[in-house]
């Protein structure tokens, strides 16, 4: 009772807050209006990650309602609008071929706790529907993204159960490769490449996602893994928290060829608030983010642009842009610079809503095609902490895998034209 009458009262300062903002600023009022109309769908959030480092994920600890040591709480939530969130189930590279998988699963739960635990508030979503029921409901839609490849330990089954617990995208890669990726920080020069992009399992593993409709997320990979991907993916991708190269060269952020690529496609790139990924500096404001929108729109279009805010995974914002109530400074400050209502409301929620949709067109293109179970060759994973039941000749089980991939690519390649 009393979180429910500590969360009335910050929603009524934030009406007062708004009412008297409004009043100074009709571009403010305008991103309000539109964001009534239209849900912010956010495309990385980092609250799972800070439960377990802040309270070992024993949720019955913490009240949402008064949690005042993150970006993320539910009177932020509300100020700033927040209509559907992605929320980050991350473990660090230091879990691969560990405990990667159990952590993962463990942040999997925390979610489903978190919207258990305030219904009022979350609305647990698997779907483009989910999503627009949440809003109308005037809840915030929360979707679970895996950041990163290694909590799959290589395996299929593993990606299959977790989009049975809700998971609706993958980031191939967070900062370390897997036995079937490059990451991000081989284009920097200090890791070595070990695929040249992906594997054929790694191709595997893009082919399956499209069965499941599982969105692919390139935030943390390679530009060759980019273009692999843009290559053969029959449902267009997302970058869920990455920004525009042009504007700040960090190889975390989008090559305008890719930007290209990804308009063709009809993917999304969801802008990433951090500093070093805004400016390439310790320092920022809504100006330099507001910068990248636009950079993403002229090279690509708005239909590409999204909001990958990354609150509560980085440790500097832009002045400004300091939790998640101030995002609608940022659709003012859009809207400020011309764009139109509808292009705002594209890159609020809407090219989301077509990403994620055309996903589920696929998926439901390929219902006749059977799971692939033909497992990563054991040589490529062995390690002292894996057992290697039920393989027996490594070489035959690649060649296998390899004739699979060639064919479910063409078969794929033909329902892609059927469905599109």
């Amino acid at each position: 009772m009393l979180s429910k009458v500590i969360s009335a009262a910050y929603l009524a300062l934030w009406v007062s807050s708004c009412t008297s903002t409004s009043a100074e600023d009709p571009f403010m009022t305008r991103a309000l209006q539109l964001m009534s109309e239209t849900p912010l769908i956010d495309g990385h959030n980092d609250l799972p990650w800070q439960l377990r480092k802040q309270f070992n994920n024993e949720l019955n600890k913490v009240d949402l309602n008064t949690l005042g040591t993150t970006h993320t709480n539910i009177p932020k939530i509300k100020e700033g609008r927040l209509g559907a969130q992605f929320w980050s189930a991350y473990v660090p590279c230091e879990t691969q071929y560990k405990d990667a998988v159990r952590q993962t699963l463990e942040q999997i739960d925390v979610v489903h706790r978190m919207c258990q635990k305030y219904p009022e508030t979350f609305m647990f979503a698997t779907s483009s529907k989910d999503i627009m029921d949440a809003f109308n409901m005037n809840k915030t839609a929360s979707l679970i993204g895996v950041e990163g490849g290694h909590s799959l330990d290589s395996s299929l089954g593993t990606l299959r159960t977790m989009y049975q617990l809700g998971v609706r995208y993958l980031t191939l890669t967070h900062s370390c490769n897997t036995p079937w990726a490059d990451n991000w920080l081989v284009d920097t020069g200090s890791e070595p490449s070990q695929h040249s992009g992906l594997s054929p399992f790694g191709k595997q593993l893009i082919v399956e996602m499209n069965r499941l409709g599982m969105l692919i997320d390139l935030a943390h990979v390679t530009e060759a893994v980019m273009n692999q991907v843009l290559d053969m993916s029959a449902a267009p991708v997302i970058f869920s928290h990455s920004s525009a190269y042009s504007i700040c060269p960090h190889k975390r952020n989008v090559p305008d060829n890719v930007l290209i690529r990804v308009n063709e496609t009809g993917g999304i790139v969801m802008v990433n608030f951090y500093n070093d990924y805004v400016t390439c500096s310790k320092t920022a404001n809504i100006s330099h983010v507001a910068d990248h929108f636009d950079h993403i729109k002229k090279v690509a279009g708005a239909g590409v642009v999204g909001f990958g805010g990354d609150y509560d995974g980085v440790t500097r914002l832009p002045e400004g842009l300091e939790d998640v109530s101030k995002v609608p400074k940022v659709v003012a400050e859009l809207l400020r610079r011309g764009w139109t209502d509808e292009e705002v409301k594209a890159a609020l929620g809407n090219n989301l809503l077509r990403v994620l949709s055309k996903a589920e067109k696929v998926r439901d293109g390929l219902k006749g095609k059977s799971p692939d179970d033909v497992p990563i060759p054991y040589d490529e994973v062995k390690n002292s902490c894996r057992t290697s039941y039920g393989y027996r000749n490594a070489g035959a089980v690649h060649s296998l895998s390899t004739l699979a991939l060639v064919l479910t690519l063409a078969l794929q390649a033909f329902i892609t034209l059927t469905v599109s």
